[in-house]
């Protein structure tokens, strides 16, 4: 793997699963960080293990520093445009985390400005890395399920008051783009997508029911259609006291699978193969909850396997896994849930029109 200098935009939690994943990819190091709250920089300055890394206050100034080529976006959520538009129109190959923006115009303007310099993109989705979820994707490939009839997912998690109240942007539309369904949720909402194919149609209900001066929503339902046909069901929550494990099920007319947090619970399917002996010899009840009630209960081996991913697609001259296009899936289903909850639950059908 070529060396790769890599600037982080926003020095925040999420930041700090970067540098962690960063340190671990041979060949890739943080060598600049960017963050207009001075000081924040320190503690990542502090986790990088490799060389000297430079502190800026000055997003441009950041983008001309020696030996940098990727440029990791870590801001708010409806923050993420203006830096991912100028790393690609400096040169530079974009990172972003989830979402990839918070309104598909402004998804779009990191893909085009992405495309228009020749430069590669990604948005961090470390789920689609687990063994667990591999696996359920392979079986829906090999046509293991048969017919596909239902895809449900279940973010039943919690958030205290207090974490909203920690950052003036958390709960805002304008920051967060969203409550249970764009900021925690997105990752199921992306796999739902990915194991089961283009969705239809969206009919939504969403409510704040738990949580005070915050303007989204902590409760969301959905019901699911998909291109394919079959029905599906998203439930996303902040408010669901102590937070669970979020889940995810996939059901056919030939076999049934669920995958919790990332153990797979169920295998059942009408004709076995030799592997599946392996999969239920490593079945075991889920324990931990992640991130359910923790946003610190995660690890950073997604991030590792998404990142040392997107740096080997630049020295190879190949898309990487989850580029631009589909970050911006997720997004699209999450806001054409919006848009029928405020019609009352009206069935919105894609593709969306959004602003």
């Amino acid at each position: 793997m070529a060396e790769h200098g890599i600037g982080l935009v926003g020095c925040g939690m999420i930041a700090e699963y970067h540098t962690r994943a960063i340190n671990e990819i041979p060949g890739s190091r943080v060598v600049a960080v960017f963050d207009q709250v001075p000081g924040r920089g320190d503690k990542i300055v502090g986790m990088a293990e490799e060389g000297e890394v430079a502190i800026y206050d000055d997003l441009d100034r950041m983008l001309a520093h020696p030996g940098l080529d990727v440029v990791s976006v870590c801001t708010p959520s409806g923050a993420h445009r203006d830096p991912a538009v100028a790393a690609a129109k400096a040169g530079k190959h974009v990172i972003v985390e989830k979402p990839l923006e918070i309104t598909l115009p402004r998804c779009d303007a990191v893909i085009d400005a992405c495309d228009a310099a020749g430069t590669r993109l990604c948005t961090i989705f470390p789920s689609r890395y687990s063994s667990a979820n591999a696996r359920l994707k392979e079986a829906i490939e090999l046509g293991r399920f048969g017919r596909l009839t239902l895809g449900d997912t279940y973010i039943k998690w919690w958030r205290t008051q207090e974490y909203y109240d920690s950052g003036g942007w958390r709960g805002t539309w304008a920051l967060d783009g969203g409550g249970a369904l764009m900021n925690q949720s997105i990752h199921n909402v992306d796999l739902l997508a990915w194991l089961m194919g283009d969705v239809e149609t969206v009919t939504a209900l969403t409510a704040t029911l738990a949580h005070e001066r915050i303007e989204v929503e902590d409760t969301a339902v959905a019901a699911v259609r998909f291109k394919n046909g079959a029905l599906g069901v998203i439930e996303a929550a902040t408010s669901a006291y102590p937070g669970l494990s979020k889940r995810i099920e996939i059901h056919g007319d030939r076999g049934s699978a669920r995958i919790e947090q990332d153990d797979i619970t169920l295998w059942e399917f009408q004709e076995k193969v030799p592997s599946d002996n392996d999969v239920l010899a490593a079945m075991a009840k889920v324990g931990a909850t992640g991130g359910g009630s923790d946003p610190r209960g995660i690890t950073h081996e997604g991030h590792r396997q998404q990142l040392s991913d997107f740096l080997a697609a630049i020295d190879e001259d190949r898309p990487p896994f989850v580029d631009g296009r589909e970050g911006r899936k997720s997004v699209e289903i999450i806001r054409a849930i919006y848009k029928s909850a405020e019609q009352g639950g009206t069935p919105v059908t894609l593709p969306l029109q959004d602003d």
